[in-house]
């Protein structure tokens, strides 16, 4: 079998047996595509370890980044294990192939001040109410987007203080619901069941207008609306309000077992990133208070 009949079955396998979503597909047949374009006419089985490493280095001499080698690598690696398993070739050449260290990127944050600059709507309209009360529960109980649009009416406990939601893997977790974001939520929950033609079943929070279901991607406009209002020179989105609701917490709080609770990682290393921009915060202020730390 040539080239194309090997990676056609490839892409069988992964399509059909592994069930892999066409999206990832699409991008595993590319990376591999992209090895073949490297190396015209050279049959798969006589790749080498010294031919990746070359082809690693070639993409890298033209700007490719550290996440983009690893990915292809890793499509590469996944092509080859097939062909070993299933057509008896001999070696797979990725292996041995380290992919080059990925800088960590800290999370962005916005300051104490900006984020409340942003979530102190003054808006009575009906856009505004309901707004001030989606960014008010954002930066209250650092909710992914997702965990947010189907919040329901009755996953909140205005008594007890604290809201139910539904995370990754399906996992509900309780999250302390701040005085400032129910009050937000009362105020909206007034407008939002006087909306015309709302049918009774209907018990999702943040509703438009019509009646029907707020979209991710119409939160993630209005959040962009507001930074623009309120004046905020940052790339507003609902997760950087997560980020900043993580990162003054600890600041504050300096438990790290709590914030992840709250956030819903099941592995604290995930949650680690955030000890490092509280670093950050403290370097700045012991850079600007210590009399040996000024420079000149």
């Amino acid at each position: 079998m040539n080239n194309l009949e090997l990676i056609e079955e490839y892409k069988k396998f992964i399509s059909f047996e592994k069930r892999l979503s066409p999206s990832s597909v699409k991008s595993y047949l590319r990376d591999i595509h992209e090895l073949l374009k490297l190396d015209k006419n050279k049959e798969l089985k006589n790749y080498t370890l010294e031919d990746i490493r070359k082809n690693i280095a070639t993409l890298h001499s033209k700007g490719l980044g550290g996440n983009s080698l690893s990915r292809l690598i890793s499509s590469w690696r996944g092509l080859f294990n097939f062909l070993i398993h299933q057509y008896q070739f001999e070696k797979n050449p990725t292996f041995g192939i380290k992919p080059p260290k990925i800088k960590k990127l800290l999370p962005q944050t916005l300051s104490v001040d900006q984020t409340l600059k942003l979530v102190n709507i003054n808006d009575d309209s009906f856009l505004g109410t309901r707004d001030h009360a989606i960014l008010e529960l954002f930066y209250s109980s650092g909710l992914r987007l997702s965990e947010l649009v189907n919040i329901n009416k009755n996953d909140i406990n205005f008594k007890d203080g604290i809201i139910s939601v539904i995370g990754k893997g399906n996992k509900e977790r309780v999250i302390p619901l701040g005085s400032f974001a129910s009050k937000a939520i009362k105020k909206w929950l007034s407008l939002r069941d006087n909306i015309g033609g709302l049918a009774s079943e209907t018990e999702i929070l943040f509703l438009r207008k019509n009646g029907k279901k707020l979209s991710p991607r119409a939160i993630q406009y209005r959040l962009k609306f507001w930074a623009i209002k309120q004046g905020i020179p940052e790339n507003i989105h609902p997760h950087l309000l997560r980020h900043s609701f993580a990162s003054h917490l600890l600041q504050s709080s300096q438990d790290l077992r709590a914030v992840q609770e709250l956030l819903g990682h099941e592995n604290i290393s995930t949650t680690q990133i955030y000890t490092h921009l509280d670093f950050q915060h403290l370097s700045k202020i012991y850079d600007k208070a210590h009399p040996r730390a000024k420079k000149k």
